[in-house]
């Protein structure tokens, strides 16, 4: 799953096509439709921290969750001084908290980097684990349009003053994976005629949209929405991203006076 490793300090040259602040306020205002103004908020799949960055200054206590040490260190030196965002190094699939947050948010098609089934079943286990009672869940992907569509079998380049790219997509239909291989050429700081070049091969996953709904019910969770991307206008055939909105269900818990949750137990249930 592991990408974006010699990557990770052009990443955001090449992501400045991405409207963070659009998205992040949309983000914002699901929250704030749900009551949560405030708290903590982690962020999957932070990357470099734009969105986590974005919404501290929304007024959220932030943590970011990356697998990627290099990403994580380009979010930590670009983090302002009075900022208290929690960065942690850990895979999605198995990511560990020191307690429940009030939402989750994830972004940018990271959740299409699980490539199988079971894995995001994982995450979405997790996530429900991790949610306040009734906690929510936001979080993007690339439907299998995008993938079969838009990028299919396609060779994607971009010439820049700064640095260029050529991406050569491929798109395996019965195993529903996209692989594009990356190449970079970077003009170099300290001698601007020299350009660097980086090579990275990256895979996706398309999922059906009825089956992510599916998991996230088995993993406990109550399906809430599907837009078209950072949208409030329904699913089209040709949605190329979706948002998809879901609840923490079940927990039957309360606050201890420390502040942390313990599970409520039914009247007269007691421990063996």
């Amino acid at each position: 799953m592991e990408a974006y490793s010699g990557f990770a300090e052009v990443y955001d040259m090449f992501m400045d096509n991405v409207p963070y602040r659009e998205w992040s306020q949309y983000l914002t205002s699901l929250l704030r439709e749900s009551q949560i103004s405030g708290g903590l908020v982690l962020d999957l799949g932070c990357g470099t921290g734009k969105m986590t960055r974005l919404l501290a200054q929304a007024g959220y206590d932030m943590i970011g969750v990356d697998n990627s040490e290099e990403m994580l260190q380009i979010a930590r030196e670009q983090e302002e001084e009075s900022s208290d965002i929690l960065y942690l190094l850990q895979d999605m699939r198995e990511f560990e908290l020191y307690g429940t947050v009030q939402a989750v948010v994830c972004v940018c098609d990271s959740l299409n980097y699980i490539l199988e089934e079971e894995d995001l079943l994982s995450v979405f286990l997790l996530v429900n684990n991790y949610l306040d009672p009734g906690g929510l869940f936001l979080f993007d992907m690339n439907t299998l349009f995008k993938y079969r569509v838009i990028l299919g079998e396609n060779t994607i380049c971009e010439n820049r003053e700064e640095g260029s790219f050529i991406w050569e997509n491929f798109y395996d239909e019965e195993e529903q994976i996209n692989q594009y291989d990356l190449t970079l050429f970077v003009r170099d700081g300290v001698n601007r005629n020299l350009y660097r070049k980086y090579e990275e091969t990256h895979f996706q996953r398309g999922y059906e949209l009825h089956r992510v709904r599916e998991l996230l019910e088995e993993a406990g969770m109550e399906f809430a929405a599907m837009y078209d991307a950072y949208t409030k206008e329904p699913v089209r055939k040709d949605s190329e991203r979706v948002c998809i909105i879901a609840r923490e269900r079940g927990k039957r818990l309360q606050r201890n006076f420390c502040g942390n949750y313990i599970e409520k137990k039914k009247v007269g249930q007691v421990n063996e």
